[in-house]
């Protein structure tokens, strides 16, 4: 599907956010996708991510996370890098994060080619612990979370781990782990699917055997395209749910 793609603004009170924008050419109504970025801001991986997910038949736009501390923030994946995208993650606060997610949606369902009924969301890493804030948002109706870090024992900011969040969610969510994924171990995968039965969320849990974090980004040296491959169809499974 032919696309095109934009940088713009938006807006959220004083704030400004910055945001990658990918969107099909023809005409007619399109679900919405939000992208969240990992650590390392809305880079080259993101934006093709976001393209990716437009070419498929979605609106889809990457909001920068870390605005308020470090405007148009964009590296690599260097161990330098990783320090310097966990100091500004340290810098986020979940109100803060949900407050210009709910930005991002209402930018959204404000254009003119978006279905306003058909919001989901998808982050990786960082934002894959994002995604699960988000899917507590009425608006959205399906998440893909990837490999988020501290679900069962954090929140950004401070506060009751995101995890107690659970019965929040509103509609579905699918969680993507590699079993070999130092940052999140497999107990803490089995709570977070506990916990999803427990409060009865439509939900599916996948664990993609010797797949590391970072498995789906083909920049770094932890991409596993089998479990890529795979994950990606299950992604848009999802997502069609809402179409």
């Amino acid at each position: 599907m032919e696309i095109r793609t934009d940088r713009v603004q938006v807006p959220n009170g004083e704030l400004e956010i910055s945001a990658y924008l990918a969107q099909p050419t023809g005409e007619g109504k399109y679900p919405g996708v939000i992208v969240f970025q990992e650590i390392f801001g809305v880079n080259e991986h993101i934006r093709d991510v976001t393209a990716k997910i437009a070419q498929w038949g979605y609106v889809a736009i990457a909001p920068a996370l870390y605005q308020r501390t470090a405007p148009d923030f964009e590296i690599g994946y260097t161990p330098d890098d990783i320090t310097l995208g966990r100091s500004y993650k340290e810098k986020t606060t979940a109100a803060e994060l949900l407050s210009d997610t709910s930005a991002t949606i209402q930018y959204l369902t404000n254009l003119p080619n978006v279905n306003p009924q058909a919001i989901n969301c998808i982050g990786f890493c960082f934002g894959g612990h994002v995604a699960y804030l988000a899917a507590t948002l009425p608006e959205i109706k399906a998440t893909a979370s990837f490999y988020g870090a501290g679900i069962v024992n954090s929140t950004p900011g401070g506060g009751p781990p995101t995890i107690s969040r659970t019965p929040e969610i509103h509609g579905t969510i699918y969680l993507f782990f590699g079993t070999s994924d130092p940052l999140i171990p497999n107990p803490q995968v089995d709570e977070i699917e506990a916990t999803l039965e427990k409060h009865q969320i439509s939900h599916r849990v996948f664990r993609y055997e010797e797949a590391d974090h970072g498995f789906i980004c083909d920049r770094r040296n932890t991409y596993h395209p089998s479990a890529a491959a795979a994950a990606w169809k299950e992604v848009q499974q999802l997502f069609s749910l809402s179409i």
